[in-house]
């Protein structure tokens, strides 16, 4: 399948700072990726980056076909799914569930004065339907749990039907049952054939769904491995990518990590 995103020798660098460091990646559309890397190893940034919500100081960023810097981002964007904690402070708290997702047709955060047709509703409700949230369509959004505002802004990011799907840190700050919750959730969603392109970022390999095919491991800016999940995340590699030594265990296609 043919690439959704293409970094040649990318770099960002701000106020001198090397943030990524000719950073070459390319991901397929039938591809299901997790970043994984310690905290300031520039995972967000690359997401930013494939989000077309950045652009690179230096190096060739290819995202949809499209050429960053010669496309109207706000064109490409659109195409792109991202969910991501920042989204989540800009929903307003009183916005029904139902609305939060629908508003997502105009590419807006709040109900104001759009015109929706009956295909945006019952789209909306599939969607909610999809990721078990029909019981929560009109609640406010402000009222969720996290787990729920998380589940929520994936269907959001999902109503669109986007060719490409970021997650920075879904499964960040949620209880056990939220996390396994959600997990299970983007499992099934990333085994579809119908679902779009899919990467991640997170901490820690224990949040990887079953599903998922590659893995890109991060320090520094600068890529440690990258490829075929069981190719990548191995003790050895995470360790380096950690720098403390880390034994890894894996039941049933779920990962975990512990010092030795």
């Amino acid at each position: 399948m043919a690439s959704v995103l293409q970094l040649t020798d990318v770099s960002i660098v701000r106020d001198g700072n090397t943030i990524l460091d000719k950073l070459s990646w390319t991901v397929d559309g039938s591809e299901r990726w997790v970043i994984l890397g310690p905290n300031g190893a520039g995972k967000t940034t690359l997401l930013q980056i494939a989000a077309a919500l950045i652009h690179p100081s230096s190096g060739k960023a290819v995202l949809l076909d499209e050429r960053m810097g010669a496309v109207d981002i706000f064109d490409l964007r659109p195409r792109i799914g991202f969910v991501s904690s920042a989204m989540s402070r800009r929903i307003p708290g009183n916005e029904t569930v139902l609305n939060v997702v629908m508003t997502a047709a105009y590419s807006v955060t709040g109900r104001w004065n759009e015109e929706y047709e009956d295909v945006d509703l019952a789209r909306a409700q599939r969607v909610l339907g999809e990721w078990k949230l029909e019981a929560f369509a009109d609640r406010t959004f402000g009222g969720l749990s996290d787990g729920e505002q998380k589940r929520v802004l994936i269907a959001r990011a999902v109503m669109t039907d986007p060719e490409l799907l970021l997650l920075d840190e879904p499964a960040a700050s949620l209880d056990l049952g939220s996390r396994e919750e959600l997990l299970q959730l983007l499992s099934g969603f990333a085994k579809s054939k119908s679902a779009p392109a899919m990467v991640m970022v997170t901490h820690h390999v224990e949040e990887i769904p079953r599903g998922f095919t590659h893995a890109l491991l991060l320090a520094d800016g600068k890529v440690v491995s990258e490829g075929k999940l069981d190719d990548v995340v191995t003790a050895k590699k995470l360790s380096k990518t950690f720098g403390i030594p880390l034994e890894l265990s894996s039941s049933k296609g779920r990962f975990a990590a512990q010092a030795t």
